[in-house]
Formats: C-alpha cells, structure tokens, sequence
C-alpha cells in the first residue's frame, strides 16, 4: 500500500501487520544464466527430471507441515529460476499438496513467475487451470539492445507478447524492469518507463542494477569494462522513476515495487509485514513460528544435492536457526521500512519485547530520515530510503526493554 492508503487501510478495520501464512515454492533452473543475477538459478542442458523433482517437492511438504501443523494459506509463490518451465501438471500437482496440509484461502493469491522466452498461450491457460491467478514476468527492458546486453533470451516483441497473453489469462499480471544500467541517461529510462506503463495493468516492479558478487558483470566491473551510474545519477533516475509512476496511478508502495490500490503483491507484502512463510525447494528460505519459536530455515542450494537430502531425511533444509528477540526485531525493522505504510512499534514489542525508545528514534526523525505513518507507526522517508540499511542500523542499536 501507499502512504496514503496506510491510513485509510488502518481505518475500515485491516490491520497491515497481520501478514498471514505464505509458501514459497523456488523452481531452480533457468535456460540460461544471466551476466548480473545471483539468485539460485542453474542450467542443465541434459534436462531436468521434473517428475522425480516434483515428487521430491511434495515430500518436503508433507514433511514441513507435519512440523508446523495447519495453517491457513494466504499467499503461495512460485519463484525461481524460471518455474514457467514447469509443466502445469506439475504446478497443480504442488498447489493441490499445499491446500491439502495448509488449506488455501478463498481469495489467496497465487503467483507464478515467467520468463517472455518461455511463454504461450496454452501454457499460461494451463497455469490458471491449475490454481495460479497472478503471473509475474521477467521483463527486464523494452529494448533489443540492452536486453542483448542483460544476456536475455528475449526479444522486445516477446515480451510485449507475453504481456498480452497475461492480459488476456489472469486478472491479475505484473513484470519487471531494470534500472539505472549503464550510461542510462533520465530522458532514454523515462521514455522506456512510459512505455512499460502503457502496458500495465495494476503492478509494476522497477529494479536498479546492482553489481552482485561472483557475477559475470561484477567481473567486469572490477575490470573497468562496466561503468554504473554514480550515485548522483542514480538517485536521479530513481527520483524520476517515483514522479512518473505516482503520476500514472502506480504509487510506490515498497522501494522498488508500484501499484495501482489494491494492486499489491500479496504475497510480497507478507515479506515485507514479517509475516510467517514456508519455504519449498532448493536454496528456499523460510520463517517459521512453531511453539513459542520463530525459525529462519535454508535449504540446500543445488538443486540435486537438495533432492538427496529431501530422499534422506524428508526435507532439503541445511540450517535451522531459532532467532532471539533483538534478531527478530531488527529483521523486522529491515522489512518494515522498505514499506511505505510503514510499521508499527507495537508489532516490534509484540515480536521481541523491543523498540527503539531512546535518542536515534528523534534525533532520525528530526533528520528528516523518519516519517510518522500514523499513530504509533514510524516509516523511512524518501531521504530515509537511500541509506536505509544505516537507518535499521541505527534503530536496531537504539533498542530497549518494553
């Protein structure tokens, strides 16, 4: 939500942090793997053994929720990877296990991520017949070139494809766009913002570049051969990007996420809320509250190392940590800020018997790097958002007994 819907959330009676129940389910392999992403993708040219894989997916989840008991599920996403090169059996075969142990909400979200190059009509039609009523796609630009340049597998023309196959499937579609790249001039991102605008319907995820460890780009970068924008130009581009999105309608409700009202990922908001979420498949992290104990799992990241420790011991999970109050709080707060609604303190001492009470509170707040978000809630500023990791920072060192 808005900052300016917060309020008018808070009034008819919803209480924005009371996050629900999600399961996120990571599908790990993609065709290729692109120059700048870190995330727990692979490529096996050999082809996957997707029915083996499946059967492994449907065993962490009997064995997970015989950990946490029944839930109600508010929220399942399908990240990966490309889980758009899931058959759609094999996603109805997972939605159907989850509602059976944490039954499904009527009005749940169900979200599936999609590449444009992996895309088709009868594909996406067997995605909705299987459960999912949200697609996300990986956009990531309305250029040839720098989609050549992001090493993307698409043209231009699919993705404007693939958006109108969404459009015409599900009610609900979003995609993604990436920012701030090199020599991206304000005039040339505005340009392709409007166009990316035209195309949407409630959703609109707008990330900036980041140069990410062990990358081929950061590799490049290191080399001099990949010049970002300086911080100056960021921030510009970011600016401009708030303007013309909160002039279309599409209002920041998280840093790099805008929505029409109503509009929000659900299912990101959970996140973003501390809300409790199971976590399914290779390198998938979770929150889980069982007993009087919130637990933060991660699961193996290679996809058949993980399907080994699934056969083995019922599920795939390397860690499982059991996070103290202050650990709890301080998550919290990194969250929670990203949020343009905000959070509220009483959530804090409700997680941890915490809050931050003491000088960083106002002198942050004086600072201009706070914002009340109504009574009782704190939220970062536009200025606040820039250095939000020192804002948490210094909140969470500011934290007292409540």
């Amino acid at each position: 939500m808005t900052s300016g819907t917060s309020n008018t959330a808070i009034k008819s009676g919803i209480n924005p942090d009371a996050a629900g129940f999600g399961v996120y389910v990571h599908w790990p392999f993609c065709a290729s793997k692109c120059p700048y992403c870190d995330f727990n993708s692979h490529v096996r040219h050999g082809g996957v053994d997707e029915a083996g894989f499946l059967a492994s997916y449907l065993r962490e989840i009997d064995n997970t929720a015989a950990r946490t008991g029944r839930r109600v599920t508010t929220s399942v996403f399908f990240g990966g990877g490309t889980p758009s090169l899931m058959s759609p059996a094999t996603v109805a075969a997972i939605i159907e296990r989850i509602d059976r142990h944490w039954p499904i909400a009527p009005q749940a979200e169900i979200t599936l991520e999609a590449n444009p190059s992996s895309v088709e009509a009868g594909r996406f039609a067997g995605y909705r017949t299987a459960g999912v009523n949200r697609v996300s796609m990986g956009v990531q630009s309305l250029s040839d070139e720098i989609l050549r340049t992001l090493g993307r597998l698409h043209s231009a023309a699919e993705a404007r494809s693939a958006i109108e196959i969404a459009q015409r499937t599900f009610d609900r579609y979003s995609f993604d766009l990436i920012y701030a790249r090199p020599g991206q001039t304000v005039d040339a991102w505005l340009d392709e913002l409007a166009q990316a605008i035209s195309l949407t319907s409630d959703h609109l995820s707008l990330y900036q570049l980041t140069i990410e460890n062990g990358t081929p780009f950061a590799a490049l970068h290191a080399s001099g051969k990949l010049r970002m924008p300086d911080d100056h130009a960021a921030d510009d581009l970011y600016e401009a990007t708030q303007q013309m999105t909160a002039a279309a309608g599409l209002h920041g409700y998280e840093i790099s996420n805008h929505a029409r009202p109503g509009g929000e990922s659900r299912h990101n908001l959970l996140y973003w809320r501390y809300g409790e979420y199971a976590g399914i498949g290779a390198g998938a992290h979770g929150r889980l509250v069982i007993g009087e104990k919130r637990l933060a799992t991660q699961a193996e990241r290679n996809p058949e190392a993980w399907r080994a420790r699934v056969e083995s011991q019922g599920d795939g999970l390397l860690e499982t940590e059991t996070l103290s109050p202050a650990e709890q709080v301080d998550e919290a707060l990194l969250m929670g800020l990203r949020l343009s609604e905000g959070l509220s303190l009483d959530r804090l001492v409700e997680l941890g018997g915490l809050a931050p009470r003491g000088r960083a509170l106002g002198r942050l707040t004086f600072q201009g790097m706070l914002d009340a978000a109504g009574p009782g809630r704190i939220k970062a500023s536009a200025k606040g958002r820039m250095v939000l990791n020192e804002l948490v920072r210094q909140l969470s060192e500011d934290l007292t007994p409540v």
